[in-house]
Order: C-alpha cells, then sequence, then structure tokens
C-alpha cells in the first residue's frame, strides 16, 4: 500500500487546474493509494473533498509561512495506511509505471530511496482521465516534452520508517530535494533511479505564487539560503547522479557507478567541442539550419 503526501500551492488559476490534474492522476494509480494534502492555502480543502483525499491543515511552518518538510513527514508517517511513503510535488502527473516500479524496489530492498527526472511539458486545461489518458500522456511526454536535467527531483518514495531527525527544511524552495538523497546516501541506503522506467510529467507553470518569484523566492532568497544552509553541502553535491541503482526500461534494477564523473566529462567535451566552437562552426556552415 501506498501513501502519497503533498504540499500544495493556492488553487488559483492555471496552478488550480495543473494541482487537480496532478492530484487526480494519483488516484488512479492501481492499486489506488492514500492521498493526503497538507495545509491550509486557498482551494486545498475543496480539492481535496472533491478528488475524494484526505486533508490535513495544520502543518508547522518557518517564518515566511513556508510548510516544513520535518513536519509533513512525522504526520504523514502517523497518519498514512501505506507501508510505502511518498512525497511529490503537486504538479507531477504520475502514471501507472511508478507504483509499478516502487513494487518491484521493494522486492529486492527492504529500505531505499527512489528517485526520478521529470519530463517537462505544456499543459494548460484540465485532463480527461477517460480511458486511454495514460497512452495520450505517454505519446504526447514523447513527442511534445523536455527532459530535466538531474538536478530536477519532484518525488521521493521510501519505507516508512527511513527518515529521522529531519531539518526544518522549507517545501517548495531549492535544495530540500537534494538533502533527501544526501540523507540516503549517509545512511548508506539504496538510491534507485526510476527516469528510464517510470516517466513523470511536470506541468510547466510560473512562479507568481511564491513572493519574490522564480528567482528571489524559490531558487534564490532568504529561504533558499536557509536551506542550503540546513543541506550543509555545495550546491549540486547531491543529484540524481548521486542514485547507486537505475531500473531500466524493462524494470530490471542495476547497480551504477562513477555517474557524476561520467557527466563531469560529458560536460567538459561538450563546452570545449560544441559550445566553444560554435561560432566557426556557424560561419562554416557546419551548424544545424546553415544554408549552404
Amino acid at each position: 500500500m501506498l501513501t502519497i503526501c503533498t504540499a500544495a500551492k493556492p488553487f488559483r488559476g492555471h496552478i488550480a487546474v495543473i494541482q487537480r490534474n496532478a492530484i487526480a492522476s494519483w488516484t488512479q494509480l492501481q492499486p489506488r493509494p492514500q492521498v493526503i494534502l497538507f495545509g491550509t492555502e486557498e482551494g486545498t480543502a475543496d480539492a481535496a473533498r472533491d478528488l475524494g483525499v484526505a486533508h490535513i491543515p495544520e502543518v508547522a511552518r518557518n517564518r515566511y509561512g513556508t510548510p516544513l518538510l520535518a513536519d509533513i513527514l512525522a504526520q504523514v508517517e502517523k497518519h498514512s495506511t501505506g507501508e510505502l511513503l511518498a512525497y511529490v510535488n503537486a504538479d507531477i502527473i504520475l502514471l501507472p509505471e511508478f507504483a509499478q516500479g516502487l513494487g518491484k524496489i521493494r522486492q529486492q530492498f527492504t529500505k531505499f530511496l527512489a528517485v526520478g527526472r521529470r519530463t517537462n511539458l505544456e499543459i494548460t486545461q484540465p485532463l480527461d482521465f477517460a480511458s486511454g489518458w495514460q497512452r495520450q500522456l505517454r505519446e504526447r511526454l514523447r513527442r511534445e516534452g523536455h527532459l530535466e536535467t538531474h538536478t530536477g527531483i519532484d518525488f521521493f518514495a521510501f519505507p516508512r520508517g527511513v527518515y529521522r531527525d529531519v531539518p526544518p527544511l522549507a517545501i517548495g524552495r531549492v535544495w530540500f530535494d537534494q538533502w533527501f538523497i544526501k540523507y540516503a546516501r549517509q545512511q548508506n541506503l539504496p538510491v534507485v533511479d526510476l527516469t528510464a522506467y517510470s516517466p513523470i510529467a511536470h506541468q510547466n507553470h510560473d512562479y507568481s505564487h511564491v513572493a519574490g518569484g522564480r528567482n528571489l523566492g524559490t531558487y534564490g532568497g532568504p529561504e533558499a539560503e536557509e536551506n542550503l544552509a540546513l543541506y550543509g553541502e555545495r550546491p549540486h553535491t547531491y543529484t540524481i547522479l548521486s542514485a547507486t541503482h537505475v531500473m531500466t526500461e524493462d524494470g530490471d534494477i542495476r547497480r551504477v557507478v562513477l555517474r557524476k564523473q561520467a557527466q563531469a566529462v560529458r560536460t567538459f567535451f561538450w563546452d570545449i567541442f560544441v559550445h566553444r566552437t560554435h561560432k566557426i562552426r556557424k560561419r562554416l556552415g557546419l551548424t544545424r539550419g546553415a544554408r549552404a
């Protein structure tokens, strides 16, 4: 049994549409998971009622009013019915492979953390969850989606009891996600990258819901700085490249090593042979789309 929890943004405008899309997709998983929405943000109680999921309004917050990860994880441990827990950002659409992948990991490991890269997709309207919606979404992901880098981490799934002594990290602010991976690695737990097996759709949105917007509210500003201090590492020290295992498209779990080093080598050669030579190749007509 799986329990999925989240702290949603205020349900206004486009954000309301994509959050309802996301949460509704979670309820489509089989077997149907327990879903818990935390917080008193505008529209949260109504969305929980309409979608038939649980709602816990009271959650500890920092001085800026942002929900804290520590209290969410403590409460979900208390109120969940599942042996597997997942914190999923409220704009993420999940497909059946998500639950299937967690089941496969559970068969191999007693304790673990599962993560995965998102695919960014433009969605502006409510989704129709009629028969065949999963196939249609997979096709859109393949045709229109953009796979995020290894720093984009939008779900964290693990068995009950894994996360203890959680610092007061602010949800939805940079670095709380990478802390999840750091903790698992320091506990010598398997960290399994589900990207190849379980595609997830991140519905693109603006950052008008955050004071300061993207640069000074989510990825910068005092809350981001406090999260970085609690994370206790240089930026991007722990990312999906820090995974110890990957799940292949066929559902096999394989151990991986030196992923960060391999990425560093690829980035180095891209910079030397592609980025720095772009102007020369453009003059010579060797870039894509250049006219003869």
